[in-house]
């Protein structure tokens, strides 16, 4: 079986190098590049074409989030998990829009991040607890309660396409899967939009983990 290929972007280079010794002793696991800034990490990702790319988010030349933004849209089948020191709101509603599949605070430990990584190859997303409940916190009503109706209002295909959306599949992926045309995929995704009010994929995601309709896959942060 192929091993899941891994790209570190990170700016430093003992870190890198601390990641990639640690994920040397996964079986399944191979690191193929590093990437010291986030020009590089774009070039390098287009290049190797890694199943996962590992991205800090303060880095020269070009963050984080807008080398992912950028590897996103090139590279649809490439995930990219950010692993970074910092936990802020902010960073975290910006990951969810430049198609980040999931958050690790730099203090987790290396068992994790390889549980992360296998996570996002398997089509799931990934994040640390504290970045899971500003996700849900951040589509549930005042009341605390996510209303039904608007689930209800989705037909069986299109709660069945908005999984798959927010577990981070294209549309091309999604018609293959369920043996309907790309078309079709698309006016769903409008329905779901639509129904529910929602235009924008990270925010059919976050609706689908705070309706439970897919598992954040949360794992505890080791400080």
């Amino acid at each position: 079986m192929n091993p899941i290929t891994v790209l570190l972007a990170d700016d430093h280079m003992i870190f890198r190098e601390g990641l990639r010794s640690l994920l040397a002793l996964e079986p399944g696991i191979a690191v193929v590049g590093e990437a010291e800034d986030g020009r590089e990490a774009v070039l390098l990702a287009r290049k190797l074409r890694p199943a996962v790319v590992v991205m800090d988010i303060a880095m020269p030349l070009l963050n984080g989030l807008d080398a992912c933004q950028k590897i996103s849209l090139a590279l649809p089948e490439t995930r990219v998990l950010i692993l970074s020191a910092h936990g802020d709101d902010e960073y975290i509603e910006h990951m969810t829009q430049v198609g980040a599949s999931g958050y690790l605070i730099k203090q987790t430990s290396a068992h994790l991040l390889a549980r992360g990584i296998r996570a996002l190859h398997g089509g799931g997303t990934f994040y640390s607890p504290g970045v899971a409940r500003h996700l849900r916190d951040s589509v549930r009503p005042a009341n605390g309660k996510l209303s039904k109706k608007k689930i209800n209002r989705l037909t069986p295909r299109e709660r069945e396409v908005l999984q798959l959306v927010a577990e981070g599949k294209a549309n091309k992926q999604i018609a293959s899967g369920l043996k309907i045309s790309i078309k079709t995929v698309e006016k769903h995704r409008q329905a779901l939009m639509d129904k529910l009010s929602i235009h924008e994929t990270a925010g059919l995601t976050r609706y689908a983990i705070t309706a439970g309709l897919i598992e954040s896959r949360v794992q505890i942060t080791i400080v």
